[in-house]
């Protein structure tokens, strides 16, 4: 079990969350993620390592309330333990010098970008960030990309931050004033997709971190399996990150939508039982 030491909301729906792990703490790198489960029958959720901290012994998660496993662990306090924390999971991001690096980030998937835009600029890259939210109530982890890069621009879909407009018109706006080297996105899959043909179009070679279905996060279930360039590649152990211009991003999103009618089910069930319990 991993005791919850400090727990912050950034929204209604989205908190940061340190646990107690120090064995992962010590050996996560830029691009790793845990697998959580609540309770000895609870399901397990992937969870991307946005930070660590050895002196404390924790890691940091940021999670969405999405469905019941999200919500469960939103509701827990200070002080409450997580059943089970396995990890770190996945292969870490391959950070070296490469020149200037665009990092576009959406939603939550801000936690796993701040470790590798944090990597990139320590390598002695320049590094600037695009971060993208549908309000300013939304955009997380503002002030840590901050510290970590050249520059940070704001993107929000209501323009009530920043500027107004998606991600993809603050990467072009970057791609046509000066030359970029390298690019990563994390975010909605949707956002990914864009983000990669933005980058495509001019040749810039760019990496994403897919945030699939997962079950055992060993290779074992193949819930996590997507197409790289034809090839049939699982996010849990190949990944989660790879070339962004060769994923498959159609069949991706099929599959992210086959279980949506269940956890739908699953999630009211769970309200109702919350009410019940009240």
């Amino acid at each position: 079990m991993s005791k919850i030491l400090e727990k912050e909301f950034f929204s209604e729906n989205v908190a940061k969350i340190d646990l107690y792990a120090p064995e992962i703490a010590k050996s996560r790198k830029p691009g790793h993620f845990v697998i959580i489960k609540i309770g000895d029958k609870g399901e397990r959720v992937p969870l991307t390592i946005a930070s660590s901290d050895n002196e404390k012994g924790t890691i940091t998660l940021v999670v969405q309330k999405v469905g019941v496993t999200s919500a469960k662990l939103l509701k827990l306090e200070v002080g409450d333990e997580v059943t089970d924390v396995v990890g770190p999971l996945g292969k870490a991001t391959h950070i070296e010098k490469v020149g200037t690096v665009l990092c576009a980030g959406g939603g939550v998937g801000v936690a796993p970008l701040m470790p590798i835009v944090e990597g990139f600029k320590k390598a002695g890259n320049r590094v600037i960030t695009v971060l993208a939210a549908r309000t300013k109530e939304l955009v997380i982890l503002e002030e840590q990309m901050r510290r970590y890069s050249d520059e940070v621009i704001i993107m929000t879909d209501d323009g009530t931050y920043g500027r107004q407009g998606l991600v993809t018109q603050g990467m072009e706006e970057v791609i046509k004033r000066e030359k970029v080297d390298m690019s990563v996105i994390i975010g909605p899959a949707i956002m990914m997709k864009f983000g990669a043909l933005t980058t495509k179009k001019y040749n810039i070679k760019t990496y994403v971190s897919l945030n699939t279905i997962m079950v055992d996060g060993t290779g074992m279930c193949g819930a996590c399996r997507v197409s790289v360039g034809g090839k049939t590649r699982f996010v849990c152990v190949d990944g989660p990150e790879f070339d962004a211009h060769q994923v498959d991003f159609e069949q991706m999103m099929m599959r992210m939508g086959a279980y949506k009618d269940q956890e739908y089910a699953a999630y009211q069930k769970y309200l109702g039982t919350l009410e019940t319990v009240a």
